[in-house]
């Protein structure tokens, strides 16, 4: 059951897909109290045994309980357990306690474009908290439904995610394995990448163009200097098997002669000053200005220049930079000079020291800043603050309807970093930029099944750390982890070692991890699917299935993937071993130099062992899991057969998807039931 709660003048934020009607004035929502409509202010009394997830994109565990969130998209290189805020924004929690004596399950979406902040146990232990000083808001209340035939966690989530609309679909391509780095130059870097993979036997069904293939760092541009012939190279490597995906930020480089610059100009598609001049900030590029995308015309517009590349074969996009991310105004780096200069000559004491050093990173992506300008919303002028966390996701959907525009009967890739809720319908995310450390493979394992909650089911984050440089354990452990994450992405910055899989000696523990993606993918290609179908979850935590058992429920380091699977992953420095909770009966299944092996495993603890070189995942009672046979000899997803398979597990049948891989017309009709082969049908 779902209720509506409307407070102030609220900004349609487009997350919610099936309109209802609003309580009629002065309905009391039944969890919590409402200390403020105007600002907003609810609060809960929590006790002891109730845990809180959701919020998507944040740090911290799978309970949110004992710390302080913001939902604000803000571009967060240092990302830590303090971390308020992080690219998304993501207002959706659930409160639940299985106790028999507390019982209570109920989520909420806290519907607002403005800045919301979560206090969950942090100023006082017992007390939830949700606060916003920016416009109206919608407040959604779902409770689980009489009738659900699945746990009351899940139940809530599917839910929600019928509110708010299916999830983004991507081509069947975009489940292989990509790589990328900041610091692919030119033509010759991205060959040599791809024939270095070829060479090692290692899979490969995409490269990322980082900022380094444009023209000045000018969005829809490319250097022909270093890319003489894009349209070619994009072909040449499809023959291949592999695929171009280009970087496109949010700033638009101030520059006569620029056509796009000029054009968003002259039809006043940018976001504008208080005196109706164009906004400009310095990005990439040097002073920037940045489209309105709460225009629908500018929308469009922007959204049509994908067509540039899509041109030239592309069929693929990673939006970056899009919170938006400002490194300084005019205003703000005049302020940070002349305060610079008041320094100068002093002797400085620790006061006085401790002034001074950070001015120099104190114009980045200020409060002052996104307060100084102003969106037109269906000819209201609206400062960006008030609706800030909307940017990133629209510049999302823009390029999402444009792309269907361009490819009306086949689905393409589209992944973003800042997104809101809304925002999954049109595309992915990645979560932005982590660094090579074990605490952020970690983190990931926390973070992905909030991610399925609201929506975001193409997720993943920078395998082996965006920032510092990884070493070779971190990276085996990290894509021994993405073999089950749909976006599966090896990426980081120039100024870390290089990354690559063939980078770190001997290739043989790489390639038969990455055999494994492959091996996998008709299941993760089929889980996903049904799980945009239904409205339910690629990864969740495991007490979501059994939320009656209290181990399985403060597990935070295992986790669900589709139906059948359950992982285990490894996130230790050194360890070669861990201990694993089955909440039943399972199948443990070691991958070990592209070979299965299988282990029937009753419920209870086990301490497992992991070697370097091996995945382990487990089956479920009751269920089939198909591997693709031919997998350590695919070079590229397209080598892939789903139709020879082999069946792993206990169950009598698996529920296949199987389509082209491009249509866009994903339906259950193309869901069939695949059973393992008997006797009987082998000598027939």
């Amino acid at each position: 059951m779902i209720e509506k709660f409307t407070f102030g003048k609220t900004v349609r934020t487009g997350a919610v897909v099936q309109e209802m009607e609003s309580a009629p004035s002065g309905s009391v929502m039944q969890f919590g109290t409402l200390c403020s409509s105007g600002p907003f202010k609810w609060t809960y009394k929590m006790d002891k045994g109730d845990i809180v997830f959701g919020l998507g994109e944040q740090m911290k565990g799978m309970n949110k309980r004992g710390g302080l969130y913001e939902s604000w998209c803000s571009d967060v290189p240092n990302q830590d357990e303090f971390t308020r805020s992080m690219y998304g924004a993501h207002n959706f929690l659930i409160v639940y306690n299985g106790s028999r004596f507390n019982s209570v399950c109920f989520a909420m979406f806290f519907d607002s474009p403005a800045r919301v902040r979560y206090d969950i146990g942090w100023t006082c232990e017992s007390e939830l908290a949700v606060t916003s000083a920016d416009t109206g808001l919608d407040v959604y209340v779902i409770t689980p439904a009489p009738d659900r035939i699945e746990s009351e966690l899940n139940d809530v989530v599917r839910q929600f995610r019928r509110l708010i609309g299916q999830s983004y679909i991507p081509p069947r391509w975009a489940f292989g394995f990509q790589q990328s780095r900041w610091g692919y130059k030119t033509e010759s870097d991205v060959l040599t990448v791809v024939d270095q993979y070829r060479k090692a036997g290692l899979p490969l069904d995409a490269v990322c163009l980082d900022i380094d293939y444009m023209e000045s760092y000018k969005d829809f541009t490319v250097d022909r200097e270093k890319f003489p012939d894009l349209a070619s190279l994009s072909s040449r490597l499809k023959e291949k098997g592999v695929r171009l995906i280009p970087i496109i930020d949010a700033g638009i480089k101030v520059q006569d002669g620029y056509d796009v610059y000029e054009e968003g100009r002259d039809k006043g598609y940018f976001c504008k000053k208080e005196d109706g001049g164009d906004f400009t900030a310095g990005v990439w590029p040097g002073e920037s200005c940045f489209t309105d995308f709460m225009q629908p015309e500018a929308s469009d517009w922007f959204g049509m220049k994908y067509k540039r590349l899509t041109d030239a074969g592309i069929e693929g996009f990673w939006n970056d930079m899009n919170e938006p991310a400002l490194f300084y105004t005019k205003d703000s780096l005049n302020a940070v000079f002349e305060k610079i200069g008041t320094f100068a000559g002093k002797n400085l004491d620790i006061d006085s020291f401790f002034q001074f050093t950070p001015l120099s990173s104190s114009t980045f992506s200020t409060m002052e800043d996104y307060k100084s300008f102003y969106h037109n919303v269906n000819g209201e002028k609206i400062r960006h603050d008030k609706i800030h966390n909307l940017y990133g996701a629209m510049m999302t959907k823009a390029a999402g309807e444009a792309l269907r525009k361009i490819f009306p009967d086949r689905r393409t890739l589209l992944y973003s970093r800042a997104s809101c809720i809304g925002s999954h319908r049109y595309g992915g995310i990645w979560t932005g930029d982590n660094k090579s450390s074990w605490e952020h493979l970690e983190q990931e394992i926390k973070m992905l099944p909030a991610l399925n909650m609201v929506g975001f089911l193409y997720s993943g984050a920078d395998i082996g750390g965006f920032g510092e440089s990884t070493t070779r354990d971190l990276l085996l452990r990290w894509l021994a982890l993405g073999v089950f994450t749909p976006l599966m992405r090896n990426h980081c910055a120039w100024s870390g070692r290089e990354q690559e899989c063939y980078a770190f000696g001997s290739t043989e523990e790489f390639r038969s991890i990455l055999a494994l993606r492959y091996a996998l993918l008709p299941y993760i290609y089929s889980e996903f699917i049904k799980a945009a179908l239904s409205g339910g979850m690629y990864i969740r935590p495991i007490g979501f299935d059994w939320p009656e058992d209290h181990h399985a429920l403060e597990c935070e380091d295992q986790l669900l993937v589709g139906e059948g699977i359950m992982i285990a992953p490894v996130y230790k420095q050194n360890a070669s071993s861990r201990y694993v909770y089955l909440p039943e009966q399972m199948t443990k299944v070691t991958w070990q130099n592209g070979k299965l092996t299988t282990e029937e495993k009753g419920k209870g603890s086990y301490f497992v062992n992991v070697p370097l070189d091996s995945v382990v995942f487990f089956v479920r009672k009751n269920c089939l899991v198909p591997i693709a046979k031919g997998a350590m000899d695919a070079s590229s997803s397209a080598d892939i057969d789903a139709s020879r398979i082999e069946l792993i597990g206990k169950g009598s049948g698996y529920r296949m998807y199987n389509d082209d891989g491009l249509t866009r017309d994903v339906s259950d009709k193309s869901i069939s039931t695949v059973r393992r082969q008997t006797a009987d049908d082998a000598k027939a």
